[in-house]
């Protein structure tokens, strides 16, 4: 294995939490993170050695999807199907699986800038400023969007 698939191995769980986060869809997550591994084996001369695999598949990830979501809208115009009951498959007992259900119900309620945002942050755990070069907008309205995106999945919580 070279140095790409290395990174890419050891960096696959976290993809896949965030392919949750962006998508509605546990099967949709499942063929983005797919895709995605597919496109950065393709592309591994994209990556410079000595920067930030993560923040790189992070960003390759994020354009699969904003490319499959173009792809589903010019398909299905006018179709939106939202499964209920989405439940990331996760070890633990099933109370953490049923308040994990409830957060990515009330996560896919949210716009796809807000979930983007908290899903990077709050779910993966990157900082702002790397979250920011991920999602290749300025700090301050990453921030924003963090701050909507909680208030709203609190309020949405609360229900």
């Amino acid at each position: 294995m070279d140095e790409v698939e290395d990174q890419l191995a050891s960096l696959l769980p976290r993809l896949r939490r965030f392919a949750h986060g962006l998508a509605r869809d546990a099967a949709d997550a499942d063929d983005l993170l797919q895709a995605t591994a597919e496109r950065i084996l393709k592309s591994r001369g994209g990556w410079q050695p000595g920067t930030n695999f993560a923040a790189w598949g992070y960003r390759v990830m994020r354009n699969m999807w904003i490319d499959m979501a173009r792809s589903r809208q010019r398909r299905d115009r006018g179709r939106a199907a939202e499964e209920e009951g989405l439940s990331v498959g996760i070890d633990g007992d099933a109370e953490a699986k049923v308040e994990l259900g409830y957060l990515m119900r009330a996560m896919s309620q949210l716009p796809d800038e807000q979930r983007e945002a908290v899903a990077l942050v709050m779910i993966e755990e990157l900082s702002y400023a790397e979250a920011a070069k991920v999602l290749e907008i300025p700090l301050g309205t990453l921030t924003s969007r963090i701050v909507r995106g909680r208030q709203a999945l609190l309020a949405i919580l609360e229900d």
